[in-house]
């Protein structure tokens, strides 16, 4: 027995969950765009990236630790091997060589934080499509089975076929896009955490050689 009034209620469900079918479907379309343009990005980060080696770093720092004033020691951080961004925060700290040792510290503490902000901001989009595309996948997947079953009970098989397909198709796309998305960030995840510990220890080396300067 269906009580009064649940059948207007159920309509209304059944009319705004296939109209979102639609939106789903473009949501995984823009999200197979954008874990592709992500892949063709960390394909060519790989191949241009160059991190420092471990005797490299042994060295730097041996450098910095015995430099004796911010233009030597700017001087060996810029003919390094270390990134753009590696090279600015540490030219900064160097820079303001002249202001209080605790100050400093604290300085040196907020570029590394700025900088650990920015890098976390570029894996954004394939952190969300991990969880979002099987999301999409599923609700790609639960919306055509309606009116499928609902084919399948008047047997018109040529729209529970297309119901199906739709579905199947929906699911292979959002999963596909979540497990992508998962490999970009982990790999840019583990590289950036890599470059931060270095960036990490060359400001404290150089913290060291500046307090005795």
């Amino acid at each position: 027995m269906i009580i009064q009034g649940t059948q207007t209620l159920t309509s209304l469900i059944h009319i705004i969950s296939e109209s979102l079918l639609t939106p789903v479907i473009i949501l995984l379309i823009v999200g197979v765009i954008i874990v592709l343009l992500s892949f063709g990005g960390i394909i060519n980060e790989f191949i241009s990236r160059k991190a420092i080696s471990s005797k490299e770093l042994e060295e730097l720092v041996r450098g910095i630790s015995f430099s004796n004033d911010a233009i030597q020691l700017k001087n060996l951080v810029d003919k390094s091997n270390l990134f753009d961004y590696q090279k600015a925060v540490l030219g900064r700290i160097a820079d303001n060589h002249d202001i209080g040792a605790e100050a400093r510290k604290a300085f040196a503490s907020e570029l590394i934080s700025a900088e650990e902000i920015r890098l976390i901001k570029s894996t954004n989009k394939t952190d969300i499509l991990v969880r979002v595309g099987p999301i999409l996948g599923l609700l790609g997947t639960l919306i055509p089975l309606g009116p499928g079953l609902a084919a399948l009970g008047t047997g018109d098989i040529a729209v529970l076929a297309q119901s199906l397909t739709i579905a199947f198709d929906t699911t292979v796309t959002g999963l596909s896009a979540g497990a992508l998305a998962y490999v970009i960030s982990k790999f840019k995840k583990q590289w950036y955490e890599s470059d931060l510990i270095v960036l990490e220890t060359l400001a404290e080396a150089e913290l060291e050689a500046i307090n005795r300067w």
